[in-house]
C-alpha cells in the first residue's frame, strides 16, 4: 500500500478512492465531462436532480482528488469551466462500461424493484 494511504489511519486505503468514484454524482460527472468541458450550469441541466449544494460539493471534492480542474474566466459575469484531468479521463474506460451495463438493464432492475416491493408489502401486510 502506498505510504500515503496508509498514513491516513484507513483501514482499507482503496477506500479512499473508491468513496469517491463509487458516489451519486461524480461518475455521471465524469461521464458528462468526457467530450470536453463544460458549465456549472450545463452539468446541472445535465444530471437533472442534482441540487447546485451537492453538485459544488462533488465537484469540489472531485478538484481535490485530482480528477477535474475548475478554471474561472475573468469575464462579467465570471465564467467557470470543469473539465477532466487525465486521471479523471483515465477513469472513463472503467464507467463507460457501467454505464453501458445500467442502461441496458434499467428497465429490468426497476421490474425486480417493484415485484420484490410488492412482495415485501404483502408480507408485512399479513
Amino acid at each position: 500500500m502506498k505510504a500515503a494511504a496508509n498514513d491516513s489511519g484507513i483501514c482499507c486505503p482503496p477506500r479512499l478512492v473508491l468513496d469517491r468514484i463509487g458516489d451519486k454524482w461524480s461518475v455521471l460527472i465524469v461521464l458528462n465531462l468526457g467530450d470536453g468541458p463544460k458549465r456549472f450550469s450545463e452539468l446541472r441541466d445535465l444530471l437533472h436532480h442534482v441540487t447546485p449544494k451537492v453538485l459544488t460539493h462533488t465537484l469540489r471534492g472531485m478538484e481535490r482528488d485530482g480528477l477535474l480542474t475548475r478554471t474561472v474566466f475573468a469575464e462579467v459575469p465570471p465564467r467557470v469551466e470543469y473539465e477532466l484531468t487525465p486521471l479523471g479521463h483515465s477513469l472513463r474506460p472503467v464507467m463507460e462500461p457501467i454505464n453501458t451495463w445500467a442502461e441496458k438493464h434499467v428497465d429490468e432492475v426497476l421490474s425486480l424493484r417493484k415485484a420484490h416491493d410488492t412482495r415485501a408489502a404483502d408480507t408485512t401486510a399479513s
